[in-house]
């Protein structure tokens, strides 16, 4: 579903990314793991085309997404990727609810279909209850759900997640990393995991391991 080939990225002097290469399945779990400072965030905004790339190729079921840019660029992120990070950030000043249906609503999904989508991710995941109530009332464990769900609002082709389990405790965390094994067996989820969380990293298809700037595939037992 993607291939990387050649990937370079340096801020000034430091280079971060030094011509790396690799490939997803549709279907895989993929773990990222590595140091800090290693690139590992980077190296998920630099895909998703959050950041531009220094050189090298990113093929998306035959777009090269470097050669997208402005609306073009955004609807693909809209349409095709879904993005979960450390903090939830949902927007405090709306419900979760509303949270959940902007990404649809900016897709061009009218507001009924919506509503019905967001009301099944929410039933998957086990927190319809909590539609109504604003991110402020939201345990973390539930907001990180809610950011799950916003993510899989428009059938994206892969969830993108950076350490999303970093702000939780073990069993939110547990949780979480349950989800998306569940999001992959049952619906064929993919999904590119940034984490430090060996648990997680051990539950995942693959291992890629970024450091000093190179991938290497590693045994996640190991």
């Amino acid at each position: 579903m993607v291939r990387v080939r050649q990937l370079c990225k340096s801020f000034g002097n430091l280079a971060l990314l030094r011509s790396v290469s690799f490939e997803i399945q549709r279907g895989e779990l993929v773990a990222v793991v590595g140091p800090s400072g290693a690139g590992k965030s980077t190296l998920l905004h630099v895909l998703g085309g959050l950041q531009p790339a220094d050189s090298g190729q990113i093929e998306w079921d035959g777009v090269l997404i470097h050669t997208l840019s402005g609306n073009r660029l955004a609807d693909f992120r809209n349409r095709r990727l879904g993005f979960v990070f450390q903090q939830a950030l949902l927007l405090p000043e709306f419900t979760a609810e509303e949270n959940l249906l902007m990404p649809a609503l900016i897709a061009g999904m009218d507001s009924k279909t919506a509503k019905a989508r967001a009301l099944e991710l929410a039933q998957q995941l086990g927190v319809a209850e909590r539609l109504s109530h604003r991110p402020s009332e939201l345990s973390g464990g539930e907001q990180q759900r809610f950011a799950v769900a916003r993510a899989l609002m428009n059938r994206p082709d892969l969830i993108m997640a950076d350490e999303p389990s970093g702000n939780l405790d073990q069993q939110q965390a547990e949780e979480l990393h349950g989800l998306f094994r569940e999001l992959r067996d049952r619906n064929g989820q993919t999904f590119l995991v940034v984490t430090h969380s060996l648990p997680l990293a051990r539950q995942a298809d693959r291992v890629l391991q970024l450091r000093d700037g190179h991938i290497t595939e590693v045994d996640p037992n190991g």
